[in-house]
């Protein structure tokens, strides 16, 4: 594994390699990520039976030099996480044969990413939520010739975060709210105009943790 102070270290075919290299330790469940690290008494209160099955694409873009992450701005109408930044994704329906074909099928209804300029590559250990969710990240290559159009129903904005930013932990705040009279805490990435936090934050997080702290 290449250190991480070169700038080689963000390319697409870096990333790849790291990937690879994780194999099935990448999506180990057995020990706590991101920012459920954060929060261990929480678990066993988000972990329960009913809980709907969701999936979110981790679309990283293949540009040739460094990589770069998509993520969307949720329209404030949206019932759930309304005008938060989030991956591309949403619930698992009864005709999706994966994870992998429901992070593809709802990236493609937001934001219009072409699935055939898309390769799944693995997925992140279940993030369980307390709206009760549990997504699966599925992380992905895009090709940089990919176009987007949005769904303005659900998406306000598109926008692009370096690799090398996100999976820099001096870039990785922490912040707290009170949640059923407990403090939850999280990480947060500020970017510009764009303020990362909760769950996209949390698997964010969970990406570094396994392939670059």
């Amino acid at each position: 594994m290449s250190d991480i102070s070169d700038p080689g270290s963000f390319t697409a075919a870096d990333f790849r390699r790291r990937i690879a290299k994780r194999g099935s330790a990448l999506s180990d469940p057995s020990t706590y990520a991101g920012d459920h690290r954060l929060n261990p008494s929480m678990i066993e209160e988000l972990e329960r039976e009913d809980l709907r099955h969701a999936a979110v694409l981790v679309p990283v873009i293949d540009t040739g030099a460094e990589a770069r992450i998509i993520l969307t701005q949720r329209t404030t109408s949206l019932r759930k996480h309304s005008g938060q930044i989030a991956f591309p994704g949403g619930g698992i329906d009864p005709g999706d044969a994966s994870p992998e074909a429901a992070a593809l099928r709802e990236a493609n209804e937001e934001i219009g990413l072409d699935p055939s300029l898309v390769e799944t590559l693995a997925r992140l250990p279940d993030y369980l939520t307390a709206t009760g969710f549990r997504i699966t990240p599925v992380i992905a290559l895009v090709d940089g010739g990919f176009s987007t159009k949005i769904n303005p129903a659900e998406v306000a904005a598109v926008f692009e975060v370096p690799l090398s930013f996100v999976m820099d932990a001096r870039n990785h705040g922490r912040g707290s709210r009170e949640w059923k009279g407990k403090s939850r805490h999280f990480f947060t990435m500020p970017y510009g105009e764009w303020f990362i936090w909760g769950i996209t934050a949390g698997i964010i997080r969970t990406l570094y943790e396994r392939l670059y702290a």
